[in-house]
């Protein structure tokens, strides 16, 4: 295996169960390091995880909804900080990790896109350069780049994030469920955008449901099942072994609803 750009060693992190989400860098800054002792239960959403990924791979992360996936991304774009074990990434790091794409729903879609862009290091003449083409890309109506994006569809949002992140030169994007948003049309210039990354050796997370997606474009996946990788495998393993589980799981309630029910008649 190449020189990894992502390498993650006992990656471990908890959260509060009454708060349900790891504090972010920001929240850290403003109110420090110390937990309230009064935060209940604590409980890990992701636990143990070790892996490496190479440069000019696409590595899909595959799971049920709530088994960590969204937050594995999180961990290694440094928006969250692990309690356990380190990630280390050898690299600028893109990410689409939500709808929202990081925007202000009071500022306009221009207004984000220069706000975004700067912070992800794109200098203002460049933004100003591709700034037609992110809202031709995002097929965003002039009349609504000024509007604040709080009146945005998330069909919208997510357009305008993507193509906007697509516009930056980081060797790493980390892409979480943007595709199951927007029309045939749209994913199409998706899907056109992220082969001309891949073949210029960039590298990409993906958190995706769809299969096709997946099988499209990655060639390794990482199954995540109650918070532990239960499978690193090429991306047809994962699947297999992530639907095999699911099927048992239905197949298990459908007995246990049935012999519930056989008791209670019985009781009757």
């Amino acid at each position: 295996m190449a020189e990894p750009v992502i390498e993650a060693k006992g990656l471990g992190v908890k959260f509060a169960m009454n708060r349900r989400r790891k504090r972010s860098l920001r929240e850290m800054f403003i109110h420090g390091t110390k937990r309230d002792p009064n935060t209940g239960t604590d409980f890990w959403p992701l636990r143990d995880i070790s892996f490496e990924v190479a440069k000019g791979e696409c590595v899909g992360i595959v799971g049920k909804n709530g088994t960590g996936k969204s937050t594995l991304l999180k961990l290694i774009a440094g928006v969250l900080i692990p309690d356990e074990g380190e990630v280390a990434v050898c690299g600028k790091v893109a990410p689409l990790l939500e709808l929202r794409a990081g925007f202000n729903d009071q500022l306009t879609g221009r207004e984000n896109v220069n706000l975004v862009g700067s912070l992800h290091g794109m200098s203002q003449q460049l933004i100003d350069e591709r700034f037609e083409q992110i809202v031709d890309f995002a097929e965003i109506d002039q009349k609504f780049i000024d509007t604040p994006v709080r009146h945005y569809s998330s069909g919208m949002k997510v357009r305008l994030g993507f193509a906007l992140i697509s516009q930056l030169e980081h060797p790493i994007m980390l892409v979480d469920e943007v595709l199951a948003v927007g029309d045939k049309s749209f994913k199409r210039k998706c899907y056109d955008a992220i082969d001309k990354m891949l073949q210029n050796q960039r590298t990409m997370v993906l958190v995706s449901h769809s299969e096709t997606d997946l099988k499209r474009f990655c060639g390794r996946g990482l199954y995540i099942k109650n918070g532990a990788l239960a499978l690193d495998s090429d991306i047809e393993s994962s699947l297999a072994a992530y639907n095999e589980d699911t099927k048992a799981e239905i197949e298990a309630r459908k007995k246990k609803k049935k012999t519930d029910g056989d008791g209670d008649e019985k009781a009757a």
